[in-house]
């Protein structure tokens, strides 16, 4: 039985930079056409190509940068529609930019950090909506109109809060709400900047802190000391190391952004307070894997009567949780030696604006 040859369309995804977005765009990619299948045509041969866009995109362009190379980008490799993904925070009107498409370029650009901390599952609704639109606005025979109007995407997404622009134009843009959107965006940003990966880059620092800890372990005096402290006090002391330990990364590995011809004076903020972010929460995850190990070398090397002799008082649970407490605090100062001998690139991941040159993906931009 002879087969139809359906009509082929081909979507081009680019990540920009190549870093976590070309994580979704993989997962993303793998998926697309059934999605475009069920959701715009299932009469059209959809072909979904990958590719990468630069390592370090133009940060003073804003959207319109995006979309200038990526419809560049598009004409190249003769792709009929393209959309980007990108982790550059975005905003227009003064709030954060979901997403924007161009009819007249057939390209659309999503802003990852702009989707909360749900991003892929977001893609997944909007994605197939911006390229339906596209291919609606520029009247593309191919595939049949679209039966909504663009304003729908804003119930499929939970981050889009309204509609900028006029549908007449094919420039239109998705935002997100001034408060809630701006929240979202932050913690889309320490998303975005993997937490995980700056904890695995800090291993050394880790390694330090627990050489700091086993040799206060054997220090009777901070056993007093501990015990002597109350609940408030060794609060203070645990927020005083952590946030000596996130200005030591930031300042010995030079991580704060300073603003530039490139880089406008809110995007450097931005870029700052992702940085701020995921170290701390980086330090902070770090900070309980020490406790826990402490408490357990504690339980294990301390016996109950030597401490019941040194405090002179009954002994329990809670104070060898106490002791791992201000051992604990004492060696996040330790560590932060530590993290000076880590490698320079792996400390400089943390930073929210720094992108390591890729390696190990295939870009299909001659496809």
């Amino acid at each position: 039985m002879a087969t139809i040859d359906r009509l082929e369309i081909v979507v081009g995804l680019v990540a920009t930079p190549p870093d976590y977005p070309a994580q979704v765009v993989a997962r993303l990619a793998a998926e697309l056409a059934e999605r475009l299948a069920e959701r715009v045509d299932a009469d059209v041969r959809w072909t979904v190509r990958e590719g990468w866009g630069e390592v370090a995109p133009r940060r003073d362009g804003g959207v319109e940068a995006l979309l200038d190379d990526l419809a560049e980008r598009r004409a190249e490799t003769r792709w009929d529609v393209a959309v980007c993904l990108t982790d550059l925070p975005l905003h227009t009107e003064r709030v954060p930019l979901v997403a924007h498409s161009s009819a007249r370029r057939r390209v659309a650009v999503v802003c990852l950090p702009a989707l909360g901390l749900r991003q892929l599952r977001a893609v997944r609704a909007a994605v197939p909506d911006l390229v339906c639109r596209l291919l609606t606005d520029t009247s593309d025979e191919r595939v049949s109109p679209a039966g909504w109007e663009p304003a729908e995407l804003t119930t499929r997404v939970a981050a889009i809060r309204r509609l900028v622009g006029e549908a007449g134009t094919g420039e239109l843009g998705y935002v997100a709400s001034r408060l809630i959107g701006r929240m979202r965006l932050v913690t889309g940003m320490v998303r975005a900047n993997r937490p995980g990966r700056a904890l695995l880059g800090l291993s050394k620092l880790l390694v330090g802190s627990f050489g700091t800890a086993a040799f206060a372990l054997t220090t009777s005096t901070i056993w007093q000391m501990g015990d002597a402290l109350g609940g408030l006090r060794l609060t203070v002391i645990m927020l005083l190391g952590l946030s000596a330990l996130v200005a030591w990364l930031i300042i010995a590995h030079d991580l704060w952004e300073k603003p530039d011809r490139q880089t406008p004076p809110e995007l450097t903020r931005l870029f700052n307070l992702g940085t701020v972010l995921t170290l701390t929460l980086a330090t902070t995850l770090s900070y309980l894997v020490l406790f826990t190990g402490t408490v357990l070398a504690a339980a294990l090397l301390i016996d109950t009567s030597v401490l019941k002799q040194t405090l002179q008082r009954p002994v329990g649970a809670a104070d060898y949780l106490v002791l791992a407490w201000i051992i604990s605090s004492l060696a996040t100062v330790g560590g932060a030696i530590g993290s000076g001998l880590e490698d320079e690139d792996t400390v400089r991941a943390a930073a929210y604006g720094y992108h390591p040159e890729p390696g190990g993906w295939r870009d299909e931009k001659d496809s």
